[in-house]
């Protein structure tokens, strides 16, 4: 505490200028984690392990719209956090994620289930982002992979947990009631209003928000759309043209105005953060893809059913999470990531081998599968953990210098997350769907309608078991196997883009 006899200077001014508070932040930072802050850590992180929990588990229930707004919304919370603080912008969004899940129980039709699902997104966007912002806030650089770690377990977990646990309840309470209980009820102390929130409220960039709103909506409407129906649909290739152009107007916006950009384009298109950006696309949008494509495999080509199947993931997504651990890890005692980050991804590629050659190509072997998952789980872990922390300390990096843009390229990273993960399962649909009418095309011979085979094992893959002929059965199989398989093949293509983004990377010892 200062007194009347405390220099007006600081100890860290030099010949008369002082460093900014953050890079003041940043040296004391790096001599070392702060005892008060790190036991305050531990205390309040329980209470945000709750919004990350419950935001991954609500994930898995009438997913579409959820995702939809939860992808759309989520770059927001960058700026929004740095104009009126975190815990602003936490509290909102578990506001909008509690009046959300609470319009879910009261949904009287399937309608009114989704546009109340659409607004629960809304909040469950900032869960989990802000808490990302939260940690690099007060965590020191060489810890942040740690704790990083812990939240991808309870995120893990949540998502592991959300679908038995909500078809339990549905079954026994009622979706109403399953829904409902989700709601996050909580009391906060009353306090006085800042009274430069309305001052903070003009520099929100309220247009380029709505553009970048309407540019992730059209994109995902389309992608559905296309990878579902048909790339000849107009709906599906008018909403992606139209999302190209809404992103270009939100681009230019972020280039011209005057208020607080949701985007800097200095941040976003800076060597340092845009070859972090790239790691996580290419890398969440493959595992995503295998992830939602390996159960249609096993439930099409194995006839298991679909709790069967989603069993069958849990050692990928337990190596998923011990990845982010040993991350932490290893950043903590060698302080580098750099490295760390380029042989993840390639671990990465490898998995993606045994997954091509026991899915039919060599044989079917669920043990080769699972040694793929393995592999490629325990990468994806390390880069999802070492690729925010070099988000946040490379070189150059704009977002290193100021702190409130940590904020902003922290949002940016969960944005191209959520958009390479519909992305690659857009893509990987697509082609499974051309494949396997191609393939029925050729091997039914009069046997079938192939059109009309595709288009309903593509809406119910339980269809295959319904079909009277024997042969016909096995054809469909196996043309859906080798189409799924060929979308791997395409996903080790992909994942390629996040090792060359790994390379991009600049490094930066971590404590220096």
């Amino acid at each position: 505490m200062p007194t009347e006899t405390s220099p007006l200077l600081s100890s860290h001014c030099e010949n008369g200028t002082c460093p900014a508070d953050g890079a003041v932040q940043q040296s004391s930072e790096r001599k070392g984690p702060n005892p008060d802050v790190a036991r305050s850590v531990w205390w309040t992180m329980p209470a945000l392990a709750i919004g990350i929990f419950l935001s991954a588990a609500d994930q898995t229930l009438v997913v579409a719209s959820y995702f939809l707004t939860l992808t759309a919304f989520q770059p927001l919370y960058g700026r929004i956090s740095d104009l009126f603080g975190r815990k602003a912008a936490l509290c909102f969004s578990f506001g909008l994620f509690a009046v959300g899940c609470l319009w879910c129980g009261l949904a009287r039709s399937m309608k009114d289930l989704i546009i109340a699902r659409a607004f629960t997104g809304i909040g469950g966007g900032g869960m989990t982002t802000v808490v990302a912002i939260l940690l690099s806030d007060v965590v020191p650089l060489r810890d942040r992979g740690t704790w990083q770690g812990y939240n991808n377990i309870v995120y893990a977990s949540g998502a592991g947990l959300g679908a038995p646990l909500g078809g339990a309840l549905a079954d026994t309470l009622g979706w109403r009631c399953m829904l409902a209980f989700l709601n996050v009820l909580f009391v906060l102390r009353e306090r006085p209003l800042d009274h430069h929130w309305r001052k903070n409220l003009k520099q929100v960039d309220f247009l380029g928000a709505l553009l970048l709103v309407i540019a992730i909506s059209t994109l995902f409407l389309g992608l559905d759309r296309g990878s579902n129906d048909s790339w000849g649909d107009p709906m599906a290739y008018g909403n992606v043209v139209a999302s190209i152009v809404f992103f270009g107007l939100f681009l230019f916006n972020e280039a011209k105005t005057t208020c607080q950009p949701f985007a800097p384009l200095q941040i976003v298109f800076s060597r340092p953060i845009l070859a972090c950006l790239l790691c996580n696309f290419f890398a969440f949008g493959t595992y995503i893809a295998l992830t939602y494509n390996l159960p249609l495999y096993w439930q099409a080509v194995e006839s298991l059913s679909a709790t069967a199947a989603g069993v069958r993931l849990l050692p990928g997504i337990l190596a998923n999470v011990c990845g982010s651990l040993f991350a932490g890890w290893i950043m903590r005692r060698t302080c580098r990531y750099r490295w760390l980050t380029i042989c993840c991804y390639l671990m990465f590629l490898i998995g993606t081998v045994p997954v091509i050659l026991f899915t039919g190509l060599v044989g079917a072997s669920i043990w080769g599968i699972w040694v793929g998952m393995v592999v490629y789980g325990f990468g994806n872990g390390i880069g999802g953990t070492s690729t925010l922390v070099a988000l946040t300390h490379s070189p150059n990096a704009v977002a290193n210098a100021v702190p409130e843009d940590q904020a902003v390229g922290i949002a940016c990273l969960y944005l191209f997350r959520s958009l390479g993960s519909g992305i690659g399962v857009s893509i990987s649909a697509t082609v499974i769907q051309a494949l396997l009418k191609t393939c029925l095309f050729e091997r039914l011979h009069g046997i079938g309608d192939a059109e009309e085979i595709a288009r309903k094992v593509r809406e119910s893959l339980s269809y295959i078991d319904e079909l009277s002929d024997a042969a016909l059965r096995e054809a469909v199989r196996m043309c859906y196997g080798w189409a799924v398989q060929a979308s791997f093949w395409l996903m080790a293509v992909f994942v390629c883009g996040a090792l060359l983004g790994a390379i991009l990377i600049r490094e930066a010892k971590l404590g220096e």
